[in-house]
């Protein structure tokens, strides 16, 4: 029999990746008072959410899913809000071509706040300080008071994600989501880039669709989808003294949503089933993320599965593969089968950020744009050998000009890092290269679709 569960059965359960905080009943208050709050999202969102992942899982949508590696309190503005929101709107349209199915937009926003950590402690000379967890636990500057965890910061990222939630539903339901300023955007992308040949075509079609649409009279002042969009806010559920505050029962169901986000996932180092994680997760009715890292055995990824899901609801589970460049082909294969074989409706998605991670010989932790390509590629590769559905993307990225990752179309060196170089965390993609990899994915989706239709004609014939 399974446990009965509570939003804090997790906490009679072994725990990773928390926090020592020193005062544990300044604690326990902020929990109470962020208990009495509002929600940051509604379960009804969430519910649609799942609804439209539901339709990946069949393979009649697909997801992109993109944002910071960690949000910071310092680069808390609109501007930044704003130009992230435009380069997934821009990414989304390239996608949907490609797919020629809706793209489902969610974000690492509004609450991608905690971060994992390979230790518990940072040492700089002789001095062995708490590690920076992310701006939600305590602060990136190397002294004591800095990174000694702060209950109060958990107040300050509700704050942040409140606001952060009214401009995103403000963008994509006032004007700035409109298809025709979207394309307009990517066509100047297109002309600025140093490669421009290589996607010239693609936004080319778009732009003939586009026009074809207004000639048959289908446009934003006819048709609202031409005009805004829905787009969904996730995190990694790490703190878990935050999720189960804002962890709500929806009046209309009677169950429990963690209403932080309307999306939240399971990170590599945390998702042992008999653990805290996956036991506060079981019991939230939110679409579910699991990443699964190249040391994931498929009975492990099973159980999981049947812990998180036992009624194998569509739309329940995105199992997010970051297994690394030269990993993908022989890690994920095994995964595949596993799932298929037992029957789970589960969404695919491929992170080719965190398997891909490197340190610069000028000491900066970055990542190839080569190499993430290179893991998009084999992941549809994988599922096209294994007849499975290749249903998403997940990137960390950013709208900022940033010098984070090397290659692409820009050719950032090792040596320009240092440029701009301004994430708390990892490396992330900047504006165009996330454009970039889009469009370049685009035409890998494009180009199997055409397979498949070609397939068919021939089998027809």
């Amino acid at each position: 029999m399974t446990a009965k569960w509570t939003p804090d059965s997790w906490r009679d359960r072994p725990i990773q990746q928390v926090p020592e905080y020193p005062d544990a009943a300044a604690l326990t208050e902020v929990e109470r008072e962020l208990t009495g709050y509002p929600p940051l999202v509604f379960a009804g969102e969430a519910r649609q959410l799942k609804k439209q992942l539901g339709d990946v899982a069949e393979g009649r949508a697909f997801l992109l899913q993109g944002g910071d590696c960690a949000e910071s309190f310092a680069d808390f503005n609109a501007n930044t809000i704003r130009d992230t929101f435009k380069v997934l709107l821009q990414m989304a349209v390239v996608l949907t071509f490609g797919a020629a199915c809706p793209v489902v937009k969610v974000g690492r926003m509004a609450g991608q706040f905690a971060k994992p950590r390979s230790s518990g402690t940072e040492t700089q000379g002789d001095v062995e300080l708490p590690s920076y967890r992310g701006d939600i636990i305590n602060a990136i500057e190397f002294n004591a008071e800095a990174r000694n965890p702060d209950p109060q910061r958990l107040m300050r990222a509700y704050n942040q994600s409140a606001a952060t939630l009214n401009l995103l539903r403000a963008f994509a339901q006032g004007g700035l989501a409109d298809l025709h300023q979207v394309h307009r955007w990517n066509l100047q992308f297109v002309a600025g880039s140093p490669q421009s040949e290589r996607y010239e075509e693609l936004a080319a079609r778009i732009d003939e669709a586009l026009a074809f649409m207004g000639a048959c009279g289908i446009n934003s002042g006819r048709v609202p989808q031409m005009h805004e969009t829905d787009f969904y806010t996730s995190h990694e559920a790490l703190l878990l003294n935050y999720e189960q505050a804002l962890t709500r029962v929806d009046s209309l169901t009677n169950e429990w949503y963690d209403c932080s986000a309307h999306f939240i996932w399971i990170g590599d180092r945390t998702r042992n089933p008999d653990e805290a994680h996956v036991e506060f997760l079981r019991g939230v009715r939110n679409p579910i993320g699991i990443k699964c890292g190249p040391k994931l055995d498929p009975d492990d990824l099973l159980k999981l599965l049947d812990t998180l899901n036992p009624q194998n609801e569509a739309g329940r589970i995105t199992l997010i593969s970051r297994m690394g460049a030269d990993k993908v082909a022989e890690k994920l294969p095994p995964l595949i089968r596993a799932v298929e074989r037992a029957g789970h409706k589960v969404v695919w998605s491929c992170d080719p950020m965190h398997g891909n991670t490197v340190k610069a010989g000028t000491g900066f932790k970055t990542r190839s744009f080569d190499r993430i390509l290179q893991e998009v590629r084999g992941f549809f590769a994988v599922h096209r050998a294994e007849g499975s559905y290749a249903g998403g993307v997940h990137f960390e990225m950013t709208g900022q000009d940033v010098t984070e990752c090397i290659g692409g179309a820009q050719a950032i060196s090792e040596e320009r890092l240092g440029d701009r170089y301004h994430t708390f965390c990892d490396p992330r993609l900047n504006a165009n290269q996330a454009l970039e990899l889009a469009f370049l994915t685009a035409q890998e989706l494009k180009a199997e679709r055409e397979s498949k239709q070609g397939g068919g004609l021939a089998a027809a014939s």
